[in-house]
């Protein structure tokens, strides 16, 4: 990143904390996203770590029409920008099933697919469907080790998928196979590693083709696999923190996204020789993760000493170089939480603060 790039020359209009977008930095990514899977037609980003229309239709400007999300909120905000093939990647339980009926109903033109490991499911939202007179594909959730949701390949997951191919409402849509627990840093053990994931999941893929049962799909590929998933024909990938990046990110070599958002945050005080504190707190920035939970360009090196509701203190030698009410912008460890903590993006075009950009699927619930 350009050592001045970031900076707006109007951050004084621009209230601490806040989430800043480049849309040249979006596009950049998305671009590469199209490199290396050779085109759009095997691209189905996830939209959990953006949250935003206005991406949405930045993707489908690029010739991406397949998206996958986590919540009916995000379904809603992403066919409600136009897109034209949806996909639930979260088994619905409770209400949830009746709103995926009414998310079917609400956008006839869109193309809704929802993933699912539980014969109940299966057929309470085949009965759901059903009475509503829709219809949807449903893809079975297979685990391929991160142990989260799914079921293994094996003759379990056989006999599941084969009676999804009987119920009615819902056709076969293929596998889901998740790869997000392969965090190897080195390219080589991620790709051997990636291959042994999936081996049982193609042997499911075959076992079933040749049981003469549809399997329109495999989508898999967190974003650290993207690469490698990129290269094989046979999978939809959808990663989805390439889109915006983060310091988790760029912990691997190969994955060369662009930082397209960061936070901006200024000091608040100075409590003490060599610390600074800055209005970072878990409200600002995502805490799941121990510190470093934010990079702060001009001061890598800074420890955090506490973080608190509305405060981040860190300790640096360059503490002098900083007085109260200076900016600050910050890589965050990881993006996607960090967007969900925000009501709006301010958008950064040629170094100014153009506008912003609403978070509509934040929330749990849109309209439906």
């Amino acid at each position: 990143m350009n050592s001045q790039s970031h900076q707006m020359t109007n951050a004084a209009d621009v209230p601490s904390p806040a989430l800043l977008i480049y849309p040249d930095r979006v596009q950049a990514n998305l671009q590469h996203m199209l490199r290396l899977t050779g085109g759009p037609a095997r691209l189905r980003p996830h939209v959990k770590t953006h949250k935003l229309p206005e991406i949405i239709k930045l993707k489908l400007a690029a010739g991406i029409d397949k998206f996958k999300c986590a919540t009916i909120a995000e379904a809603e905000m992403t066919a409600h920008a136009g897109a034209l093939d949806v996909m639930l990647a979260y088994q619905p339980v409770g209400p949830n099933v009746q709103r995926f009926v009414e998310l079917t109903r609400a956008f006839p033109a869109t193309r809704f697919s929802v993933i699912a490991d539980d014969v109940s499911v299966m057929r309470t939202l085949s009965a759901a469907l059903t009475a509503a007179g829709a219809t949807a594909e449903v893809l079975l959730d297979v685990d391929c080790g991160m142990h989260r949701t799914g079921i293994a390949a094996g003759p379990q997951a056989f006999a599941i998928y084969k009676e999804l191919a009987t119920l009615p409402g819902i056709t076969p849509g293929g596998l889901h196979a998740y790869d997000g627990h392969n965090n190897l840093i080195d390219i080589t053990a991620r790709t051997a590693q990636c291959a042994q994931d999936m081996a049982p999941v193609r042997q499911l893929r075959s076992d079933l083709q040749a049981a003469g049962l549809p399997v329109p799909r495999l989508v898999s590929s967190g974003t650290r696999t993207f690469p490698i998933h990129a290269a094989n024909s046979d999978v939809e990938c959808s990663p989805g923190t390439t889109v915006l990046s983060d310091t988790g990110t760029a912990q691997f070599p190969d994955l060369n996204f662009q930082h397209a958002a960061l936070v901006f945050t200024r000091v608040i005080s100075k409590p003490g020789d060599n610390l600074v504190c800055v209005d970072l707190g878990h409200k600002a920035i995502a805490s799941e993760n121990p510190h470093p939970r934010v990079t702060l360009l001009g001061l890598e090196d800074a420890q955090a000493l506490q973080q608190s509701e509305e405060h981040l203190v860190l300790e640096t030698p360059l503490a002098a170089n900083y007085k109260v009410g200076d900016c600050l912008y910050g890589i965050p460890r990881h993006i996607c939480p960090t967007v969900a903590l925000y009501m709006s993006a301010v958008i950064v075009e040629n170094q100014r603060a153009t506008t912003t950009w609403r978070i509509s699927a934040r929330d749990r619930k849109i309209t439906i």
